[in-house]
């Protein structure tokens, strides 16, 4: 796919630019910012009982928080030491001694009364755990009879009746693979993983558009672009390393851009510890935001194109890149035609951007000679991610910024786990190196030397709700194998999630700590696993980073958790005890030869039988994805995708929320204040002219509901975008809908339409018909 090879990391000048300065005074003194050398020292701290173990990861390991692949404490983008306080405040989880008895096996309401912060500060699972109806407390049973048990429920189930689910932080290559195998083994094609729920839609997208859901570029490629575009992605908050480059990007000159409807203050002045210029005076890193309402991305592009395709009636050449499209690309016409069939009108009320500002992009990038254009879940979360993004890689292949130097298109993970995971096949879509069709099936099935399911699997969300399905139906989920993860705290609508959890017969939870779903009554019982972190893996284990560096993270010398086991273990165990008869079609010896295996599975991971060895590492499909403007589809070329604009259908007055991450990785909350803007978890971040004209002051209770749930929380004024509403995630989610996926990538819609008042007004109506009126409003013009 690539014939370049990445050079490696490149040296950052270390000459002074004031013009990038925030502020002359130091430390960002008297501003709202992260305190990182306190949050380090924190850190430090929280693991002084086992300080060596802790340097040891940090230095020897892979990052386990996100994907942008730090190895020790370097990378292949940049050269000197990169450490960030997600990859810290992630630490605890791999050093924490185990759980004391007397908290393990306490009351399960008294364990209840714990959040998930609480509960995670617990510590270690330290062995098998069982409870049944009735039972107050967690008892401990051996692996035999937990396995056993599980494998007993199996043999008795039909293959629909159960699903398989994973995580994305710290879990291996190996893990996701031998996982998928094991489910096919088992007769399943129900099995996903928590990258689906993030970026489901990139991989769709640009399969369909460029032929490979990856990155096509890598972050060496943001220093230098012309223009570095993120679009619905906070990656100063999400990835802090990032920043890095962003910084090197701006002293090359790079334009850096954002798009979201939230000025973000992180993607606007940040100040980066591990620089000195920047921890003394902070970096400015946007040259311009733009916000977008929720949903109206796909209206924004079409501007973007229309005022490329008027640029192109007055002088050809102006804003296509024809000699690109010409051999590289098709669907010209019909993208064309759809684009021009909107009228300026219908794309500024849509995306809420004015024409003169859409004009003003368009003309950037039309005069640029590179770009890179970045994004997260702000454009795929949605009922239409996958068109979301399939109208971003339309921007790229009308200007020929793919497969080159300082171009590319790029979904940049939050997890290390993220982009191995579908790589592996761990989901119902995919198997490893390639899609669920029977050229792939059979080619897969050749190597693993059984049949593979050819049924369609069920994602998360479809499993969930199959907990509810009628007793004689063959797809009531009757078994949820969950490694790690927590459907209450990530899914839509946490109490009909809790009613799914409740209604499975048997669940088990595969993890290292406690959450809020290990709590949760089953209705015949509840088996908890405890499994080792990544530096815990006899034999080591690999990850993939954004950029499609496969890296390998040794096994650390350090304390143990005495009956943890390595994942893919557990899951070759169980699979033998299901099936003995066909046990040494699924035996691995060691993880060795589980990398052996993936290299003829998935063919792009060619090179992965070669990492053994701490420091070892390399990148499948080379620099550049489509390199030379060639793609991986069947005929060699790009598909501009045509697409009309989502109807985003809400009453005058009312308001579209999405969600944000604060002081958190993933679910994992490390702080009830944003150190970046001092928002609260409960704050509503509300236009202050917005909030005038309902008469809500800054700090006053408000609430926010709809026919999905209410959400009370405080004002808080902040730059967002006219008719649009920010809060929390995974607070937020009991207004999200249930049952609202994506058509193409079936992504949960994290997305809605609700009513904003004070608390006041809304708790003093003694009427309940008033709630119900104005609902009733909101589910008029919705449908």
């Amino acid at each position: 796919m690539g014939k370049t090879k990445h050079t490696g990391p490149i040296k950052l000048s270390k000459r002074p630019n004031p013009s990038l300065w925030v502020s002359k005074v130091p430390f960002g003194l008297g501003k709202v910012k992260p305190h990182h050398i306190r949050d380090t020292v924190k850190v430090a701290w929280d693991n002084k009982d086992r300080l060596p173990y802790a340097t040891r990861i940090l230095t020897q390991g892979v990052c386990d928080g996100c994907a942008l692949g730090v190895q020790g404490l370097k990378d292949q983008t940049l050269t000197g030491p990169h450490l960030c306080t997600t990859r810290l405040n992630v630490l605890r989880l791999n050093t924490m001694p185990a759980m004391k008895q007397d908290i393990l096996h306490a009351d399960i309401e008294t364990l209840r009364k714990m959040n998930s912060t609480e509960l995670r500060q617990l510590g270690r699972i330290p062995y098998p755990l069982i409870r049944k109806p009735g039972d107050r407390q967690f008892q401990r049973i051996s692996w035999d009879q937990a396995l056993n048990y599980i494998a007993d429920k199996m043999r008795a189930l039909q293959q629909k009746q159960f699903s398989f689910y994973s995580t994305s932080r710290g879990i291996t290559n190996e893990t996701y693979y031998v996982l998928g195998k094991v489910a096919r083994f088992l007769g399943t094609n129900n099995i996903d993983n928590a990258s689906r729920i993030c970026h489901s839609p990139s991989k769709t997208a640009l399969t369909r558009s460029v032929g490979v859901g990856a990155s096509t570029c890598n972050y060496k490629d943001w220093i230098g672009t012309d223009v570095l575009l993120f679009w619905g992605s906070v990656a100063a908050n999400n990835q802090p390393v990032s920043t890095k480059y962003m910084y090197a990007a701006k002293k090359k000159g790079t334009k850096i851009i954002v798009i979201n409807p939230y000025h973000e203050p992180s993607m606007d002045e940040y100040w980066i510890p591990s620089i000195a210029e920047s921890a003394l005076f902070g970096t400015k890193i946007a040259d311009d935001v733009y916000q977008v309402n929720i949903g109206g991305d796909i209206a924004f592009m079409h501007g973007i194109m229309k005022h490329w395709f008027d640029m192109e009636k007055e002088q050809p050449g102006s804003a296509l890149n024809h000699d690109f499209i010409q051999a590289h690309v098709n669907g010209l016409e019909a993208l064309q035609a759809k684009v021009e069939n909107h009228t300026w009108e219908q794309l500024e009320q849509s995306s809420g951007i004015s024409k003169q500002r859409m004009i003003e992009l368009a003309t950037i990038l039309a005069n640029s000679k590179s770009a890179v254009f970045v994004w997260s879940m702000g454009l795929t979360q949605h009922r239409f991610g996958t068109d979301n993004i399939s109208q971003v890689a339309n921007l790229a292949l009308l200007r020929g910024f793919i497969g080159r130097e300082h171009c590319g298109l790029m979904p940049i993970r939050g997890h290390s786990g993220v982009q191995g995971s579908g790589e592996m096949g761990a989901d119902p879509f995919s198997l490893p190196g390639g899609s669920m069709n029977d050229e792939h099936r059979e080619r897969v099935e050749k190597v693993w030397k059984f049949d593979i399911p050819t049924w369609q699997g069920d994602i998360v969300g479809e499993s969930l709700e199959n907990a509810h399905l009628p007793e004689d139906h063959e797809k009531k989920l009757r078994l949820y194998y969950m490694s790690g993860g927590n459907f209450l705290e990530t899914m839509p609508n946490p109490d009909y999630v809790q009613s799914c959890l409740e209604n499975i017969e048997l669940r088990v939870h595969q993890d290292i700590i406690f959450n809020t779903s290990t709590l949760v009554d089953a209705k015949e019982a509840v088996i908890v696993l405890p499994a080792m972190t990544r530096y815990e893996q006899p034999g080591g284990g690999t990850s993939t980073s954004t950029e499609r560096m496969v890296y390998f993270s040794p096994e650390i010398k350090g304390p143990r958790i005495e009956e943890a086991r390595s994942e893919w273990e557990i899951y070759i165990d169980l699979a033998k005890r299901v099936r003995p008869e066909a046990k040494d079609l699924i035996h691995f010896p060691d993880a060795r030869a589980i990398r052996e295996e993936i290299a003829k599975a998935a063919p792009n991971y060619d090179g992965i039988q070669h990492l053994n060895e701490k420091g070892d590492l390399f990148q499948w499909g080379g620099a550049w994805l489509c390199e030379d403007g060639i793609c991986p589809t069947p005929d060699g070329r790009g598909n501009l995708i045509a697409m009309d604009i989502p109807e985003l259908r809400k009453p005058e007055g009312h308001f579209y929320v999405t969600t944000r991450r604060g002081k958190q990785f993933n679910s994992m909350i490390y702080s009830e204040t944003d150190p970046f803007n001092n928002a609260h978890r409960d704050d509503i971040l509300v236009n202050q002219q917005d909030a005038a004209s309902l008469d809500i002051q800054e700090g006053e209770q408000v609430v926010v509901y709809n026919q999905h749930g209410l959400y009370a929380g405080r004002a808080k004024f902040a730059p967002v975008k006219a008719g649009n509403l920010e809060v929390h995630w995974p607070e937020g989610n009991v207004l999200i809908p249930k049952g609202v996926y994506e058509q193409y990538a079936g992504i949960p819609e994290y997305n809605t339409a609700v009513i904003l008042e004070k608390a006041v007004t809304y708790y003093a109506q003694k009427d309940v018909k008033y709630a119900e009126k104005r609902v009733e409003e909101l589910e008029i013009d919705s449908h």
